[in-house]
């Protein structure tokens, strides 16, 4: 995936992102730290087609759904790897 971050004076920061099939979507986020997801209009690049405004807890939900592993298992295997550096390793 393609991704570049553009700075919007007085809105906030836009990551653009071009999937490999050529589908382009962003994240916004804007000064009050809000998360908008911005899906664009194959025929029309510029101009979002839809603007989907979420707040914290539901773009940590999505971010959750969108992670390869969940976080919880994440955090054991970063815990179990710890313990092996430190020797505390079963």
């Amino acid at each position: 995936m393609d991704i570049t971050r553009t700075t919007v004076p007085g809105t906030g920061t836009v990551h653009h992102c071009v999937t490999r099939g050529g589908q382009r979507f962003g994240v916004l986020v804007d000064d009050a730290d809000r998360r908008r997801l911005l899906v664009y209009d194959p025929a029309d690049l510029d101009v979002p087609l839809q603007c989907i405004t979420m707040e914290h807890d539901e773009a940590d939900q999505v971010a959750e759904i969108l992670h390869s592993r969940p976080i919880p298992d994440r955090l054991a295997a970063l815990e179990r790897r710890f313990a092996e550096i430190v020797g505390e390793a079963p």
